[in-house]
Parts: C-alpha cells; sequence; structure tokens
C-alpha cells in the first residue's frame, strides 16, 4: 500500500585545476542542475480504483525470479522497461500512480516500494528520497530506468539494506574540517563546522562501542588534516566503514535550504547528484566504487535514521564524485550533511548539545 506523503526536495571529481584542499568551498549545491534536471514536489497518493496498471509488452515474458536474466535494451540506449524488469524478476505489475499534471510509477519488493516519475532525477525509496544518475524516460506507455540506475540503485535496495561485518569491525569516524580548514559558520552562534563536527563524533564514538563497534577517530582535537591524510589514517587500520562528519551551508547568501543529505561516491558510468563545479568523469573508476552496493545501503539506513530527529526534511542519499575524502578506501565509506548553518533555524537548532546528541544515537541506531 502506498501512503500519502509529502516530500520536501532541495550539501559539502577531478577538475582540471583543483582547488587547495583546505580551502573552505562555497557550496551552492543545485547550482549544477541544468533544466533538464529540474526538480519538482512529489506527492505520493494512496491508491485508488482508478490507479492504473502498465501492460505488458506484446511478447512473451521471461520466467520469473530468473538468475541472470537476458538483457532487455540494447547498450546504446542503456535504458530498460521497468515493467519487464519487475517481471522478470517475479515482482508484481509497475503501477501508475495519477498526479496530476504527471504521474508516479511505482514497483513493490520484500524490501520497499519504488517510486519514480518520468525526467525527474529523484526517486523514492519506501519514501526516502534516493537520487537517480539518469531521468526515466517515458517510452509509449512504459517507463524506462537507465541499467546503472538499476544496478546500482535499485537492485541493491530490493534486496535489503544490511551489510555483513565481520564480528571485530571498526568504524573510522572522521569529523570534518579542523585547525585553519574552519569548515561553514553558525549564522546564529558564529562557531564553526569543525566545533560541531567534533563533538557530534566524540559523542557518537561511545555509542557506537555499545553497539558492538571498535571506533576510530581521525581528530579528537583542534587538529588539521589534509583529506588524503584521512583516507590513508582508515587504510592503515583496516577499517571496515568510514564515516565522515559534517554540516552544510550555501555561500551565496541564501539562507533558506535546510535538510540532511547523505553522501556515497558516485558509480563509475554514472553522472554524479553533484559536481561543484569539478570535471565529472564517469569513466573515473576509484577503489572506493568496489563498495557502491555497501555504500548505498549504509546511506540509506543513516539518512533514514537521520530523518527521525531533523523532522523528515530529507533532501535525499546522493553520489558525488569529487569528494577526495570517499574515493580511495578499500571499505565502504559515507559523508553527512547533517543540516545548513546557513539557515537560521537550522543552526540554531544545530548549536544545542541536546540535538547534537540525538543526532550521535540516531547514526548509532542506523549502525546497530
Amino acid at each position: 500500500m502506498f501512503l500519502g506523503l509529502l516530500f520536501a526536495l532541495a550539501g559539502c571529481g577531478t577538475a582540471p585545476v583543483r582547488p587547495d584542499a583546505n580551502k573552505v568551498l562555497p557550496p551552492n549545491w543545485d547550482s549544477d542542475l541544468g533544466p533538464a534536471h529540474e526538480i519538482e514536489n512529489i506527492v505520493i497518493a494512496r491508491p485508488t480504483n482508478n490507479v492504473a496498471i502498465l501492460p505488458a509488452l506484446p511478447t512473451n515474458p521471461p520466467p520469473p525470479l530468473r538468475a541472470n536474466p537476458a538483457p532487455l535494451v540494447t547498450a546504446e540506449s542503456g535504458m530498460i522497461s521497468l515493467n519487464r524488469w519487475a517481471a522478470q524478476n517475479g515482482l508484481g505489475a509497475v503501477r501508475v500512480l495519477p498526479l496530476p499534471p504527471t504521474v508516479a510509477y511505482t514497483i513493490k519488493t520484500s524490501h520497499g516500494n519504488f517510486t519514480i516519475r518520468a525526467g525527474s532525477l529523484v526517486a523514492y525509496w519506501d519514501r526516502l528520497e534516493v537520487r537517480l544518475g539518469f531521468p526515466p524516460q517515458l517510452l509509449g506507455d512504459q517507463i524506462f530506468l537507465h541499467t546503472l540506475d538499476l544496478k546500482k540503485v535499485l537492485e541493491p535496495l530490493a534486496h535489503g539494506t544490511a551489510v555483513v561485518t565481520p564480528a571485530n569491525r571498526l568504524v573510522v569516524v572522521d569529523p570534518g574540517h579542523g585547525g585553519a580548514n574552519t569548515g561553514t559558520r553558525n549564522v546564529v552562534t558564529g562557531r564553526h563546522e569543525k566545533d560541531y563536527t567534533l563533538d557530534w563524533a566524540k559523542r557518537l564514538a561511545p555509542l557506537l562501542e555499545q553497539s558492538g563497534w571498535r571506533v576510530v577517530l581521525t581528530r579528537t582535537n583542534d587538529l588539521p588534516l589534509s583529506l588524503a591524510e584521512r583516507v590513508a589514517f582508515a587504510e592503515a587500520r583496516h577499517a571496515d566503514l568510514f564515516l565522515s562528519l559534517h554540516f552544510n551551508a550555501t555561500g551565496d547568501g541564501n539562507q533558506g535550504p535546510t535538510g540532511l543529505e547523505t553522501y556515497c561516491l558516485t558509480p563509475s558510468g554514472m553522472p554524479s547528484s553533484l559536481t561543484r563545479g569539478y570535471a565529472d568523469d564517469a569513466r573515473q573508476v576509484f577503489p572506493n566504487n568496489a563498495y557502491d552496493v555497501d555504500n548505498l545501503r549504509y546511506a540509506v539506513r543513516l539518512q533514514r535514521a537521520l530523518l527521525q530527529v531533523n523532522g523528515h526534511n530529507d533532501r535525499g542519499v546522493r553520489h558525488a564524485r569529487f569528494l577526495d575524502v570517499l574515493q580511495g578506501h578499500h571499505h565502504p565509506a559515507v559523508l553527512i550533511e547533517a543540516g545548513y548553518l546557513s539557515n537560521p533555524a537550522e543552526a540554531k537548532r544545530i548549536a544545542e548539545p541536546e540535538y547534537r546528541q540525538k543526532l550521535a544515537e540516531a547514526v548509532a541506531k542506523a549502525l546497530e
């Protein structure tokens, strides 16, 4: 059953000349999304009697639950009929939800519902916003999804968000910024992002230890660390998970944006959700791309838990390739942007120790 919900939409690659790693870049998270990537609010309505079912293609469908389903599309297009994919994998038909002036398309899996709309990079996994790499296309009466979005987004989530970890698992928690790299500034208190991320990490560490993790922080004081040093720190300790903590801001004086974003490295072949002016070469492959599936699963778990704290102000699970702090890991790695210090109301909440304690508890719960 599909629940009614209004979703709010709207965080911290390699360019030919890269800025200094310690320079605070003015973030404008959606500035690189052109008109073709226009994002709109979606209301997921309750199904009614006029909900349509996409008809099957006029060919004999392959048998359900095939271990290795045959390709459904040519390599030139990269698009696959979601209706045929669902049938081939033993799922129900794609439903069409009338949402004037357009419609949404949704399928149900044993672990949640997946909802998309033609032309939009915003998808919903069980009411949680997840960004796609390519806009779905409506061809005739069929909705088509890019094969990489199926492989790197839908298929992993359709099998659940559980991640297998060793008994003696180690998480490296990375409080963003430090030293002269102060991060952004709280518009209410004037304090810097580096102070809040360190406090958050210190609150998180004992909670994770209680749930069976060994925990190491990349810094325990106002220590300057390069992004490469943070990656090397986790690699040297053979981490099972790297978690980088940040708070967000806009650099254009706009105090409006609020909400939560969780990032993982962009899979090879896909465009990033965010480029921030960096070159976004989809041909690049980084060590952390070997963990695309677990990166996404951790990101979804973290995003869902943290939304319970911030009032469900969801800006989505996203992919970025320019984030050096994620690229070089030989284990899952995720970066959280837990709110906007440029927004007075959200900055005020983040300045409260009680709120940062709730953020720590939510992360610990997600990683239980």
